[in-house]
């Protein structure tokens, strides 16, 4: 090796600093996968030259095989991994290996910190594999040659712990990149034969190009999604599956169809046993690998999947896509989007199989998968599949882990009944106790509990299920809850009004509605509520008050409608009220009462806006009441 050039020193950026002290200090249950990380970088150089091979661009050393070779040196402690893919400019070198162009950077970064034992998961999540080299390496000596002609041989050098080197220089290096990994006395291991043998078996058994061991191909295992799936064992799905994606554990679903018609394709898909959904950040991270007749073409391509089955892992092997066709074309492609179409119909399919064979393991797949899933509400063209595939819990739940489908409800309906029933809340406490609920109750009509904010916009998306309106318990029209009976519960009993109770009722009322002015469109009596004293509810059938509340979340204009506070002549809060404004209709107490009782039903609703002023009049309340307390007690 000749220099041409002074060697140039250079900062990592800070971010890269954090992950080196934490590779080099702090992990060492996973060292491992160091290995697999600079085959798969290898393999994804090895990819891209062929993709220019195959789009006929001009490159150095075109009869070079495409492969990736291990040596080692047991004396020396010295690992080399060396590919013949398309190399590096100088340039390259810098924006590769000293930066982490990755979003999520420091949340990574975070997590790597929190959860060392996961690290063998996290790692291959965030694109930074090369650096994990560093966790058994002392210094690490990158020489790389681009595929373009007249490029010049690079050379990389750091011993990770804060800057690194780069040098244009003389070479007999081909096409390509060569690691020479300097290894720490602890790590001696990875230059042991049997142990690189068995990193590669594990976690690169299924990369297209060969991989050598002292001229020895190790990495034998065929692309099985091309095989028969009758001579497939289980095992096999699972080896590939952990290879695929990274994970320890099997996956929960394993779905293997060949496709002959109108199309041709192969696909092996999985649905893995746990959701990495609450991380939310790295929601872009997901994609089907994309083969043409064996050939990758696409790593995690996002077109052949909705997000709502974003979850799902595997491949697509296509026998119609030309095998240079490029990712910018892919879209347009009539082919490639019957494809997609195709896979997304099989894996609705398979799903709506199993949540007819085998409920229990649907239910699993859905507590685990379903807050994604719901995010298919706009997939019109698949609207009826995915409509049957959605589970809710509800009134007639045993519990809140109980989940129930559309079809589940209307089995039960009753003869008469001509609309499904959703109220939305919090947890299934916050909705037992919401005085909306109590006339279905009292009809002992079923009602959906929706416990997340996306349900409503699937609701709302979907609103009719067959010839079944889908309505809010706050919007629903109660001229047709009144036709239909009532149950057997025992309620309480409170004797009727007599005539001049009633005209005071009704005055009462008309009171009520000039204490609170423009607040409210009107005070009426209810015909719905049972125990609970007082609630609002919209006039027309519009937007539920909890979809008014996640739209204002979402800083979304909307407009404020005055609802109308309805009052249960039944309670004996109201009863009271009663004979209160009989003896003086312009008592305080009405007053303190009218405002608490509209400001309670708004907070019930999750609307009220300012928490402090119903605060005051309760503590003003608390106190007028610990008086009389102390009245009649006589203390």
């Amino acid at each position: 090796m000749i220099t041409n050039q002074p060697k140039i020193k250079y900062e990592f950026k800070a971010e890269v600093k954090k992950l080196l002290d934490i590779l080099v200090h702090s992990l060492y249950t996973s060292r491992e996968i160091f290995l697999r990380e600079l085959i798969s970088n290898a393999s994804d150089a090895l990819d891209k030259l062929r993709f220019e091979l195959n789009r006929g661009t001009e490159l150095i050393d075109k009869e070079l095989p495409l492969e990736i070779r291990i040596i080692y040196d047991e004396k020396k402690k010295i690992l080399i991994v060396l590919d013949t893919g398309i190399g590096m400019t100088k340039e390259e070198v810098i924006s590769n290996i000293g930066t982490i162009a990755k979003s999520g950077t420091e949340e990574f970064v975070k997590l790597l910190s929190e959860a060392k034992s996961e690290a063998n998961n996290i790692i291959g999540k965030f694109g930074v594999g090369f650096y994990s080299v560093f966790m058994v390496a002392k210094e690490v000596i990158i020489t790389t040659r681009s595929f373009h002609k007249d490029s010049k041989a690079v050379e990389w050098r750091s011993d990770g712990l804060g800057d690194y080197e780069i040098t244009e220089i003389e070479s007999n290096i081909k096409r390509g990149t060569k690691i020479e990994i300097h290894l720490k006395d602890d790590s001696e291991e990875f230059v042991q034969k049997w142990k690189l043998e068995s990193i590669i078996k594990k976690h690169s058994n299924f990369i297209s190009f060969p991989i050598y061991i002292d001229k020895e191909k190790i990495n034998t295992v065929a692309a099985i999604w091309r095989e028969p799936k009758s001579s497939i064992k289980k095992e096999q799905y699972v080896e590939f599956y952990k290879f695929l994606s990274h994970e320890s554990e099997e996956p929960m679903e394993t779905i293997h169809k060949s496709v002959d018609a109108p199309i041709q394709f192969n696909a092996l898909l999985f649905i893995p046993k746990s959701s990495f959904e609450f991380f939310w950040y790295d929601r872009e991270n997901y994609g089907l690998d994309l083969y043409v007749r064996r050939v990758l073409i696409q790593h995690k391509n996002k077109d052949l999947l909705p997000e709502y089955l974003s979850f799902v892992k595997g491949v697509i092997d296509s026998e119609d896509l030309p095998l240079n066709i490029s990712r910018e074309t892919l879209q347009e492609n009539v082919v490639f989007n019957k494809i997609a179409s195709s896979v997304t119909t099989t894996i609705l399919s398979y799903l709506y199989d199993k949540a007819k064979t085998n409920k229990e393991d649907y239910i699993q797949f859905w507590k685990e998968h379903g807050r994604i899933f719901k995010l298919g509400y706009s997939d019109f063209a698949n609207h009826d599949k995915y409509v049957e595939l959605l589970r809710f819990n509800s009134s007639k739940c045993s519990d809140q882990n109980e989940l129930i489908s559309f079809e589940d409800y209307t089995s039960r309906i009753k003869a008469e009944q001509k609309e499904i029933y959703f109220i939305s809340g919090s947890s299934r406490d916050a909705v037992l106790n919401d005085p909306h609920l109590e006339i279905f109750k009292k009809k002992d009509l079923e009602v959906l509990y929706l416990y997340d904010p996306v349900d409503e916009f699937v609701i709302s998306s979907i609103r009719k299920y067959k010839e079944y309106e889908i309505k809010s318990v706050d919007t629903v029209d109660l001229k047709k809850l009144e036709k239909l009976s009532d149950t057997d519960i025992p309620k309480k009993e409170f004797d009727s009004l007599s005539d001049d109770d009633e005209k005071h009722f009704s005055s009462l009322l008309s009171k009520i509605k000039s204490i609170l002015g423009e607040k409210v469109k009107d005070v009426v009596e209810s015909n719905r509520l049972v125990d609970s004293a007082a609630c609002l509810v919209s006039e027309d059938d519009g937007m539920s008050a909890s979809m008014k509340k996640i739209l204002k979340m979402t800083n979304q204009n909307v407009e404020k409608d005055k609802k109308i506070l309805e009052l249960n002549r039944n309670n004996k809060l109201v009863r009271n009220l009663l004979k209160v404004f009989k003896a003086d209709s312009n008592d305080d107490y009405i007053k303190k009462v009218s405002e608490q009782l509209y400001e309670s039903s708004l907070l019930q609703e999750g609307n009220l806006e300012d928490p402090h002023s119903l605060v005051k009049k309760i503590n003003e309340l608390l106190e007028q009441s610990s008086d009389w307390y102390c009245t009649v007690k006589k203390i």
